[in-house]
Formats: C-alpha cells, sequence, structure tokens
C-alpha cells in the first residue's frame, strides 16, 4: 500500500486564502497613486492624526500646455464644497510636487494674486500681514525645481507652516483661519486653475491630460 504524502487543502480554507490574498493586493494598490507621473499617497499623517487625500490634479499653465504642479488636497475626511472643508475641524494639508523649474518669486505673485481673486477686502485686510509674510518666505527662495514639494499644513492650535521638501521655512501664521483663505486659490470661486478646482474637490476624478510630445518641450 502505497503511503499518500499529499495534503488536500479544504475548498474553504483555499478559498479564504485566495480571498484575503486578492484583499490584499487591493489594498496595497489603494496605496500607489500616480497623477501625471507624480507619486501621491492617499494617506498621509499630520499632527498624530490620520489624513485622507480628498483630491489630486494637475495645476496648467500657457492654456493647458504647461505642467507647472500636482497638487493634493488632505483632510481628515473627504467634503466636496469649500465650505465644508472650512468648517471641518482637524489637521489639513495642501501638498505640491513641481513639475518644471519655477522662478519662486512669480510663484509667490500667483499665490497673492489668486488670494485677491477670491478673497473679499475685508478679509484681505483681515490677512495682509499674513499676505506680506507670504511673499516674503517664497522671496528667499531663488527657485523652484522638478520634483521638490511645497506642504502648506494647518495644525489647530498652530496655525498654518510652509514647508519646501519637508522642511519648514519662514515663521508659523498663527491665525488659524488663514490656511482656509490661502486654499482658495485652488478652490475659491475664481481658482487660478478651473479644472484643477473640481479634482480636488473630489466631484471630478482627474484632469490629467494625455502627454504629448509638445508639452514635453517645456
Amino acid at each position: 500500500m502505497k503511503h499518500q504524502f499529499f495534503y488536500k487543502v479544504p475548498a474553504v480554507s483555499l478559498r479564504s486564502l485566495i480571498v484575503a490574498t486578492v484583499g490584499l493586493a487591493l489594498a496595497n494598490a489603494a496605496f500607489a497613486l500616480e497623477v501625471a507621473g507624480v507619486k501621491v499617497e492617499e494617506r498621509v499623517k499630520l499632527a498624530n492624526q490620520d489624513l485622507v487625500l480628498n483630491g489630486a490634479g494637475v495645476r496648467y499653465a500657457a492654456a493647458g500646455f504647461v505642467r507647472v504642479y500636482v497638487a493634493a488636497l488632505y483632510l481628515p475626511q473627504k467634503k466636496h464644497t469649500s465650505n465644508e472643508i472650512g468648517a471641518l475641524k482637524g489637521p489639513k494639508r495642501m501638498h505640491l510636487a513641481v513639475m518644471r523649474g519655477i522662478n519662486s518669486n512669480d510663484f509667490s505673485k500667483a499665490l497673492l494674486s489668486g488670494m485677491r481673486a477670491n478673497l473679499t477686502s475685508v478679509e484681505q485686510q483681515k490677512h495682509f500681514e499674513s499676505l506680506m509674510k507670504l511673499g516674503q518666505i517664497f522671496g528667499q527662495i531663488p527657485s523652484l525645481n522638478k520634483g521638490e514639494t511645497i506642504s502648506i499644513d494647518s495644525i489647530p492650535g498652530t496655525g498654518t507652516t510652509i514647508l519646501v521638501n519637508n522642511k519648514r521655512v519662514g515663521e508659523v501664521f498663527q491665525d488659524d483661519t488663514f490656511f482656509q483663505a490661502l486654499i482658495q486659490i485652488w478652490i475659491g470661486p475664481k481658482p487660478i486653475d478651473e479644472s484643477l478646482k473640481p479634482v480636488l474637490l473630489g466631484t471630478v476624478a482627474s484632469n490629467d491630460n494625455t502627454v504629448t510630445t509638445t508639452r514635453d518641450r517645456f
């Protein structure tokens, strides 16, 4: 009589193993998001709290022919309007991944122009000192190069901080409302890029256009 050395795996156990393996693969895939070739984390931790990606897209210039940076908005939970984001408690982050060389002076001017376009005269007066401080921060940086990052973090009780390549630059903006005023550049009534706003708000999946040879020349 020949001995049987093969163990027969119960069908239920095998099925459970397959389900678990597939589930693990899907879970890992959920954290590997790319936007225009730039890796975007779907979750980040800020001030000991987990934040989820609300939306991420490309900031275009020159009528959509130049990719400037990939912007990603992180919140404690997903929200789809500027008012909901403003009312949301907890830390928040706007993260920019630079896709081409940028003169920091031009970048600073674009930020200030974007805020002025989206804030009332009363709000501009309220944040006047912060606006000047923001311009000074980027005035200290000669340029921003492809691959570099900018993070704008809002931490309750601390304020808003600017990080370039994960290192804080400048002083903390202690006014807790400044972050909401600042992100109006991207999600306000007159956003800097009309195609980017709905992506950051999570109402449109993507604004990532097909890469062309023409765009790659810039």
